[in-house]
């Protein structure tokens, strides 16, 4: 089955749309095994951006909204190729959008195959605007259940309203054993968008790349995500301190006070559930002192089936993850 989903791109410049395009085309998300997963439907994809400029400027509707950003994701039941999953996401750029130019990017880089579709805001048939809102979704979400049914997939049912939960149940953790989780694919695209994120509002934008939206206020106690499938998850339900709000904002405050960057070694993030008040702290010192205290070395662990299952046991069980086991847990992932 497939599920597709709207991107929030508040942004709406060139630029914005660049971005979006040089993200969705990177060689580590879409090349594999010397195949480049990625097709244009109305324009060549190594000419996209530049064929969408071209449109918009010949039919003088530079302004406004430039371009949209779907995501279709794939279960792991569907048992499908790459290959076949960029066949469709071709498929459902030709319905969906006809005469409009569209990047369909195959993304294999998570545990589910998913595709990657920005559209051009401006016809380059007729020069007509595309104007989307939840009546269009919908339509689109009946073509794409008919293009799966066609290519004997299963069709995503209803989603399901989940009770809050504060520890693992069996079946998730069954799931958990299995790699098929929908809670513990969020954990890994958190830890994905953590990665490269220097401030609250970089961290939003990796996870609405993704399709996951974060709902993320000053007035709002947790966090909420809220997922591809439509399910929805708080911080408090992640089985982990390290992704609570406080935390998450002591981590981006400490960032910011020592310079972090992007792919630079850090301490775990275990450590974050018990010093998370005295970083707040120590940030704001740093803003009149150029001295920075030693950080802790991270502990390195052998991989181990055994100590992983250890891990989801804990887990099952309510128990929070220390920084020693959160190490552990998330070599699963």
């Amino acid at each position: 089955m497939a599920t597709f989903t709207a991107i929030r791109n508040k942004k709406q410049t060139a630029g914005a749309m660049l971005g979006v395009l040089s993200y969705v085309v990177q060689a580590k998300k879409t090349v594999q095994d010397g195949t480049c997963l990625i097709t244009g439907s109305n324009c060549v994809p190594q000419a996209s951006y530049l064929e969408m400029m071209t449109t918009k400027q010949r039919f003088q509707k530079t302004d406004g909204r430039q371009f949209y950003h779907f995501v279709q994701s794939f279960s792991e039941d569907d048992n499908l190729t790459p290959q076949e999953a960029n066949v469709i996401g071709l498929e459902l750029a030709q319905r969906a959008f006809p005469g409009y130019e569209v990047v369909i990017a195959t993304h294999i880089d998570t545990n589910r195959l998913h595709n990657h579709l920005v559209v051009n805001s401006v016809s380059c048939e007729n020069g007509r605007k595309l104007h989307q809102n939840r009546d269009t979704l919908l339509v689109h979400r009946q073509i794409n259940d008919e293009i799966c049914m066609a290519h004997g997939l299963i069709v995503l049912e209803e989603p399901e309203k989940y009770p809050k939960r504060k520890r693992m149940k069996p079946g998730e953790y069954q799931a958990g054993l299995r790699n098929d989780s929908w809670k513990l694919d969020l954990i890994q695209a958190i830890n994905e968008a953590l990665e490269y994120a220097v401030d609250r509002e970089s961290f939003i934008e990796n996870m609405e790349q993704e399709g996951y939206e974060v709902t993320w206020t000053d007035t709002r106690k947790h966090i909420t995500f809220t997922c591809p499938n439509g399910r929805k998850c708080r911080d408090s339900s992640l089985h982990d301190e390290t992704f609570l709000k406080e935390n998450l904002e002591a981590l981006f405050a400490y960032r910011q006070a020592v310079g972090f960057c992007p792919g630079s070694l850090e301490p775990d993030e275990g450590w974050m559930g018990d010093l998370a008040s005295g970083i707040i702290r120590l940030a704001r010192s740093l803003e009149c002192s150029d001295d920075l205290p030693p950080l802790p070395a991270p502990p390195v662990w052998t991989d181990s089936k055994q100590r992983r299952r250890e891990v989801m046991k804990k887990l099952a069980m309510g128990q929070k993850l220390t920084g020693d086991t959160h190490n552990q847990g998330m070599n699963m992932y």
